[in-house]
């Protein structure tokens, strides 16, 4: 490239306004006083004494506990911009990050979204069209519907089609939620209006499409960087196959799957893509590879991934600053402060554990008060956190507590000190999944890199059953 790779001969915003909470809302905010940038930080009643809430240079309480009422409020997010004079709104994740709706807000009251357009999120937020746009530039998908089903007859005539077993999936939104894995035809009816009624009552928007279901995938995702002059870059991917409920647990780069060669194959093919929808800004490209290492597109993440870290250990470029390079106008070489073309990846390999407040057998969640906090240190170990010792879980929002990172020379080095990490981290006052992550890093098939999405249902059986054996003996009165 031409322009100047320097990050400092770009002007960037004066202030900005951090549009989330917990860990992430830190993590902007970090990203944020490291670029001299003042910040806005955003509250619900609930999140009053929250670090985020602590640290910024402004705070501004947005409404009640619920989301919907407060991190969720477009007209509160944006009276709050206004009150503070801000230049740019970041989203983080959740919440309001893939809302075009917002996006474009933010565009008429001239507030920077930092983020892409509210024309590609639409694009490529939407699962179904994103589907499409997908195939139409180049990238392999599933065998499935064109499009939002009309309604259970459709899908049975697709289904038909395409074979058994499918998946339906809510068009919008994501988490799991609005999903059923359909085996028969005579599942149908019945999984069609469950995953409608799900996803309406998640998104408000019941449309659903249908896919082929791989019995055994793996799940890999590539995270892209995209600037606002049509440069285009790929970060590598990261394996986030270890899932409960299609929520992740734990990711790592680079997948102990994928070889080199395919690793730039669909690299290359993925970037030329997002160049072809006009993309900017971050995003996440996901898809799922069968038994036979085939790789297949299912969704797009139009926003910063909640496992951004393991991808900033092993290329050395932080994100979230990027992020806002990108949205203030600076090329991708700016953005990340040298030519793309010397990224080398991957630098050794690197792991995350989501620590989440829930109990690690039942998984039931565990709001409540922190008594106790310590989190471990050392070469190769990261933590972020907004969690302290004496500060309240609320039960309002999502479980994360934590994300443990570990980074290695290798993907064992990246094991040994992610289970010592995971010995060493003490939360106490609530329960947390780090038990369960000590018996998954201890388990041979992950330890030699032989896993699927399936993966989980050893330990999630034996907790059903144990949970429900306890319910019983409850009803029963011992």
């Amino acid at each position: 490239m031409s322009v100047s790779s320097s990050p400092n001969s770009i002007p960037l915003f004066k202030k900005i306004l951090i549009a989330n909470r917990g860990e992430i809302a830190l993590r902007i905010l970090c990203a944020c006083k490291e670029l001299g940038i003042k910040t806005v930080a955003v509250y619900s009643e609930a999140d009053r004494h929250a670090l985020h809430v602590r640290f910024a240079d402004e705070a501004i309480c947005i409404g009640p506990p619920r989301s919907t009422d407060s991190y969720l409020n477009i007209p509160a997010v944006m009276s709050a911009a206004e009150i503070a004079n801000v230049d740019a709104i970041h989203p983080g994740y959740g919440f309001l990050s893939e809302n075009a709706s917002f996006a474009e807000v933010c565009e008429s009251c001239h507030v920077k979204f930092i983020g892409p357009t509210p024309a590609a999120i639409r694009l490529m937020g939407g699962k179904d069209q994103a589907r499409e746009a997908a195939q139409r530039a180049g990238l392999p998908i599933l065998p499935g519907s064109n499009g939002v089903l009309a309604d259970e007859e459709e899908a049975a005539r697709v289904a038909a089609q395409v074979g058994y077993p499918v998946i339906l999936k809510a068009s919008a939104g994501g988490g799991g939620r609005g999903m059923r894995i359909v085996r028969s035809p005579e599942e149908i009816a019945v999984h069609f209006a469950a995953a409608q009624s799900e996803a309406a009552s998640a998104f408000g928007n019941g449309a659903l499409y249908l896919e082929k279901y791989i019995e055994q995938p793996r799940h890999i995702e590539f995270q892209v960087l995209a600037d606002e002059h049509g440069n285009v870059m790929h970060l590598g991917e990261r394996e986030c196959s270890i899932q409960r409920r299609h929520q992740k647990l734990i990711e790592e780069s680079p997948s102990p799957r994928l070889d080199p060669a395919t690793r730039q194959k669909m690299g290359e093919r993925v970037a030329r893509a997002m160049k072809q929808v006009g993309y900017t800004n971050a995003g996440t490209i996901e898809f799922l590879m069968d038994a036979g290492g085939e790789l297949y597109f299912i969704e797009m993440n139009t926003r910063l991934q909640v496992e951004h870290g393991v991808t900033e250990l092993v290329t050395g470029v932080d994100l979230v600053k990027a992020q806002i390079r990108i949205a203030a106008g600076a090329s991708l070489a700016q953005a990340i402060g040298f030519d793309p073309e010397r990224l080398i990846f991957p630098r050794g390999h690197a792991i995350e554990c989501r620590i989440n407040a829930e109990n690690p057998e039942t998984f039931a969640p565990s709001a409540g008060h922190i008594t106790a906090f310590h989190v471990p240190g050392g070469t190769g170990v990261r933590v972020d956190s907004a969690a302290y010792s004496e500060a309240d879980i609320p039960p309002y929002y999502d479980s994360l507590v934590a994300k443990l990172m570990a980074h290695g020379q290798d993907r064992e080095e990246a094991l040994r000190r992610m289970q010592r990490a995971l010995e060493m981290f003490i939360i106490e006052g609530i329960h947390t999944s780090i038990p369960l992550h000590r018996k998954i890093l201890a388990d041979p098939e992950f330890r030699a890199g032989e896993f699927t999405t399936r993966f989980m249902e050893r330990f999630a059986k034996p907790a059903a059953r144990r949970s429900n054996q306890r319910d019983n003996q409850q009803r029963r009165g011992a």
